[in-house]
């Protein structure tokens, strides 16, 4: 039996799968904070461009 942080990992990976789909299909993109600590956007291209503090506090 997989314990609860290997369950979690997987459900994580999952739903960042999903997303990535989701956006393909609906020509959007992803937004996620990089290991580096930078807020971005994934295009279903590939495509990844940094955001910037503009568009992180845009209201």
């Amino acid at each position: 039996m997989m314990n609860r942080t290997q369950d979690l990992s997987k459900l994580i990976r999952l739903t960042g799968d999903r997303a990535k789909l989701d956006a393909k299909v609906n020509g959007t993109y992803i937004v996620y904070k990089t290991t580096d600590g930078h807020i971005v956007r994934e295009y279903a291209t590939g495509e990844i461009v940094r955001m910037s503090e503009q568009e992180l506090h845009h209201e």
